[in-house]
Formats: structure tokens, C-alpha cells, sequence
């Protein structure tokens, strides 16, 4: 098998590059120059590690799901990222973020956020640092992920609603991207997943990595191996599954399973599944799959997961799919919803929508009893209170 790595342009194959205006070519540039060799400093790595430890609370268990496993007669492991400081996956890259914007100068911070955990991410960094910070959100969003809002407000940050098209993540990332363009000097943009113009993806992925990078070491205290059968992982940009397949990307004895979101169904015209009815094209400043029409127009996406509403996917993940290093499955709204509250009675813990995907997809999946499957808990369902509870008025909750 080919070595899966990102080449000097940016590519993985012929997914990712850099698709920017001419204002921004001297931040983007400049941080790709910067960013390895930043990263690779000891006082830097020091830094990051320290913080990763003593603020986020890493590392993360990796949990037996004693219960889920004897439903599913298989050995499913939780990879407990719903138990970092600020309740998800996305705090490891907001820190690595924020110590290189430290070292670039950038005293303004921008994001985008769609179920709000990024926000809330790069919020909280920026108040660790003193840092400005301003987070654009899809007007819907905002209404549907309303406790993370506060949250962000909390922490000192200023919540700008995104009006335009669906108003969700891709009008967010809209949003952010014309700020940056009005404000490359003093501006730092924190992207919240493996997309974007290189060298995002790249380094998102490898601030992510740290999930697999202690997922190997868990395995081997509890297993006697570092390898798992399969990793599986909700997918909508796709950070999550970036660091959680990092250090297994080159070994098939793993398989990753990519899990998206199907919406009311793939063919329902309300759809997020960008694997299924994706083309390749360019979005957001590189060349991946996206849903678009004919001439090239974004399809809006739709998925009750504020954190899979997108209409494409990574340029790294529409590699490994393409490629069939990856196996991408689709989940619909309602099976979401019943395996969060599957997961809940049966293991004391409540995901987070864009993490119940992930569970559902079990259910579509061929496994044995003796195989070890590993799934990433990307975040806490808490934010998620609101979905949840209007799916328990509506269907009665079954005995466990």
C-alpha cells in the first residue's frame, strides 16, 4: 500500500492543496513554512504537552464497554475525548492553535464553530492567553446549540451569527474566511477540522494525533497489543477521525470506519452523507468531495448534528475513502437519536449527537467476538439536551 501522507503541496493524492485569494497568500504562507518547525521545537512540544496534561486533563481513558459489549458481542473500547476540559475533542487543537498564533504575533483570534465545541475551544484558549476572540456561528445553529453560546459569551468571546445560506457550519466558514481576508495582519484564523487550505488539514490532523498516540499505549496495558481490529468515528469535516486514525493510517490490520451523517436519508434531499453524494470539487480552499450540483453550486447539507452539517468533507478523508483505506457509513437523524439514549441507559453516558452517529454505525457493521473495536467518544451530549429530550416526548424509551 501506498505510504498515506500529505505531500510538500498540501495533497493527499489529488485531495487538499491551497485554493486561496492572493490577501490571504501571505499568512497562509507563512504558516506553512512555520508550522512543522514550530511544532517539532522541544520548548514548543514542552509547552503543549504541559498544557495538554494539566489544563485539558489528558490523558483520556480508554474505557471497556462492558454492557455495549455483550450487546454487541464484540469488545468495544471508548476513547474518552467527552472527558477533556471543555467537554470534546476539539481543546487539543485550539491549544496546539494557539501557542503557534502566540509565536506568529497574532494578537486577534477567529473561528467558526457549528455545534458550538470548537467555539467553546477556541474561547477557552483565547482566555487562557488573553487573546481577542471572535467565533462566527450559522444563525441556526446558535438557536440549536444555544448553551454552548452562552458558554462562549462566558468566556469573553463575541458570537457573530452567519445570515447567509443555510446559516450553518459552511456559512460560518464563510464568514471567518472574509474576516481573515479584511484582517491579515493581526489575525489568526484556528480552524476547527481537517479542512481548509493546506496547511490546515495537516496540522489539525497532527494536533488531533495525540488520540492515537495514547489510544497504542492504552491497548497495550489492556490487550498486550497496540492495534485495534477497527476505529470508528463520526465524520463531517473530520478532526476527530483524523486523530483517532493518525498513528493507524499505514496499517491495515486496522479498519477505519468513517461514519456520516445520512439526515433524513441519503436520497431524502436532507443529507449530509458527502461520501455518497459528493463530487470532487473545491470548497473552502481545497479540492476534496463536496455535495454541489452540475455547475458546481453547494448543495446544503442537513443533519440534526450541528457538527456534521457540512457539505463536504476533508481533503485526508476523501483520500482514504476514495481510495478504500476507509469505510464510510451513513446514519440517519433518528438512529442517532436512539443510540445516544442506548448508549446512555446502558453505560451511564450521554454522547454527543455528532458521537452517537458513530454508535449507530455499529449496527451496519460485520465483526467478531474476539475483535477489539475502538470508538472515539468524540464529545459530551449535554449541549445536546434539547434534541434529546424532544426525542424522548416523542418515542417512549425502551427498557434497557
Amino acid at each position: 500500500m501506498t505510504n498515506i501522507a500529505i505531500d510538500e503541496r498540501g495533497y493527499y493524492g489529488r485531495f487538499g492543496g491551497a485554493y486561496i485569494p492572493e490577501m490571504l497568500h501571505a499568512n497562509v504562507e507563512e504558516l506553512r513554512r512555520s508550522y512543522v518547525t514550530m511544532m517539532g521545537d522541544p520548548e514548543f512540544r514542552r509547552e503543549f504537552d504541559l498544557l495538554l496534561r494539566d489544563y485539558v486533563g489528558r490523558p483520556s481513558p480508554l474505557y471497556y464497554a462492558e454492557r455495549l459489549s455483550k450487546h454487541y458481542g464484540t469488545n468495544l473500547y471508548l476513547k474518552r475525548e467527552d472527558l477533556n476540559h471543555t467537554g470534546a475533542h476539539k481543546i487539543n487543537n485550539t491549544i496546539g492553535q494557539i501557542l503557534l498564533a502566540e509565536r506568529l504575533g497574532k494578537k486577534r483570534i477567529i473561528a467558526e464553530t457549528g455545534a458550538g465545541q470548537h467555539g467553546v475551544a477556541t474561547a477557552t484558549v483565547c482566555a487562557l492567553k488573553g487573546l481577542q476572540c471572535i467565533v462566527y456561528m450559522g444563525e441556526v445553529d446558535i438557536e440549536r446549540q444555544a448553551p454552548n453560546v452562552a458558554r462562549m459569551k462566558m468566556l469573553g468571546a463575541e458570537v457573530r451569527p452567519a445570515r447567509s445560506g443555510s446559516r450553518t457550519l459552511k456559512d460560518a466558514t464563510n464568514e471567518a474566511i472574509r474576516d481573515w481576508i479584511s484582517n491579515p495582519e493581526d489575525t489568526h484564523y484556528i480552524i476547527g477540522s481537517v479542512v481548509g487550505p493546506h496547511p490546515y488539514p495537516d496540522m489539525v490532523a497532527r494536533f488531533q494525533a495525540i488520540i492515537s498516540e495514547e489510544t497504542k499505549w492504552q491497548l497495550r496495558e489492556k490487550i498486550g497489543r497496540d492495534y485495534p481490529d477497527a476505529i470508528v468515528a463520526c465524520v463531517g469535516g473530520g478532526s476527530n477521525a483524523a486523530g483517532a486514525y493518525y498513528h493507524y493510517l499505514n496499517d491495515e490490520r486496522v479498519r477505519l470506519i468513517a461514519v456520516e451523517a445520512a439526515g433524513l436519508g441519503v436520497d431524502s434531499g436532507e443529507s449530509a452523507a458527502t461520501s455518497q453524494l459528493g463530487s470532487e470539487g473545491i470548497i473552502h480552499g481545497s479540492r476534496t468531495l463536496l455535495m454541489q450540483t452540475e455547475d458546481g453550486q453547494i448543495v446544503e447539507p442537513y443533519s440534526i448534528s450541528a457538527g456534521l452539517d457540512y457539505p463536504g468533507i476533508g481533503p485526508l478523508h476523501a483520500f482514504l475513502i476514495d481510495s478504500k483505506r476507509a469505510e464510510a457509513i451513513s446514519v440517519t437523524d433518528d438512529d442517532a437519536l436512539a443510540a445516544a439514549l442506548f448508549v446512555a441507559r446502558q453505560e451511564g453516558i450521554i454522547p454527543a449527537l455528532e458521537t452517537a452517529h458513530a454508535f449507530a454505525a455499529l449496527d451496519q457493521m460485520n465483526y467478531g467476538p474476539d475483535d477489539v473495536i475502538v470508538v472515539c467518544l468524540s464529545g459530551r451530549g449535554d449541549k445536546d439536551l434539547a434534541a434529546f429530550s424532544a426525542y424522548l416526548d416523542s418515542e417512549p424509551l425502551k427498557p434497557a
